[in-house]
């Protein structure tokens, strides 16, 4: 499969963003098209979403977004579907009300309102990961903050917030952030932090790139299981201090190319075959 394929895979990419702009300037209520998004960038968010599903950071559930290229008032996100099954024709374009641009009859996710409320409070966000992964849930459910243990997960020395969703929403829940109130009110959680944990849910973490918010999603894991191991062992955990973290940030951010197009490569090689797409 070339690159080519890979990014335009299975759905007829592009002419299903003509038919959404055309349906935009219509009576259709959908929300107008921003356009064709990079074929990159499409090729990027598919790569993302298999890269965190063979990392360990995604199963079936949790997705990746990034904001469209062209319009920061739009973003792109599979329809609702398991992270390692995304193709490209699995893309779908929202406003920042996480309304479809055109829907098609695909099933959105229930939790999208998370990606258009962080976009709409954070323009310097262009990727955000919302994952369940293990390891994060009891950093989100005790006293115990997550902070960097590990030089790749420097970026969490700023502090990670814990989001309860049971006090923004004043009273129990389904737990799943399947409103714009409760999208805002995770973006206000999030605030200015590369990362919020989601109290007996998962975490949402953003970047300034999708490169970066996988990065930052994979390391962000295994932070998570090595600070619960040395915490294990008892005594003192000594963490990276605020000018250590400041420092290793600053090498790790500059040299993410490295692993990602180590991941990508192993993601793309996985789709050389026919890939259902359901």
């Amino acid at each position: 499969m070339t690159r080519r394929q890979f990014a335009l895979g299975g759905g007829g990419l592009a002419a299903g963003w003509l038919v959404a702009a055309a349906r935009g300037v219509s009576a259709d209520p959908a929300p107008a098209s921003a356009g064709a998004p990079a074929p990159g960038l499409i090729e990027d968010l598919v790569a993302a979403n298999r890269i965190l599903a063979d990392q360990g950071v995604l199963d079936g559930y949790g997705h990746v977004s990034a904001r469209h290229d062209r319009d920061p008032d739009r973003y792109l996100l599979s329809r609702s579907l398991a992270p390692e099954l995304v193709t490209a024709g699995d893309i779908m374009e929202y406003d920042l009300d996480s309304r479809p641009v055109d829907a098609r009859g695909r099933t959105a996710y229930l939790e999208r309102f998370i990606h258009g409320e962080v976009y709409r409070a954070r323009p310097d966000v262009k990727a955000i990961v919302h994952h369940h992964a293990p390891s994060v849930i009891p950093f989100g459910a005790s006293t115990v903050p997550l902070r960097p243990l590990y030089h790749m997960a420097a970026f969490l020395g700023g502090g990670v917030p814990v989001f309860d969703i049971r006090a923004a929403a004043g009273g129990p829940t389904d737990m799943l952030v399947s409103s714009a109130a409760l999208g805002q009110a995770l973006a206000r959680g999030l605030g200015e932090h590369s990362a919020i944990l989601m109290r007996g849910h998962g975490a949402v973490v953003v970047g300034a790139s999708v490169p970066q918010a996988v990065a930052r999603s994979v390391y962000m894991e295994i932070d998570a299981r090595v600070a619960a191991q040395a915490i294990a062992l008892g005594g003192e955990v000594r963490y990276l201090d605020a000018e250590e973290a400041r420092r290793a940030q600053a090498a790790v951010e500059a040299t993410l190319g490295r692993p990602w197009e180590l991941w990508k490569r192993k993601a793309m090689a996985r789709c050389a075959g026919p890939t259902p797409s359901s």
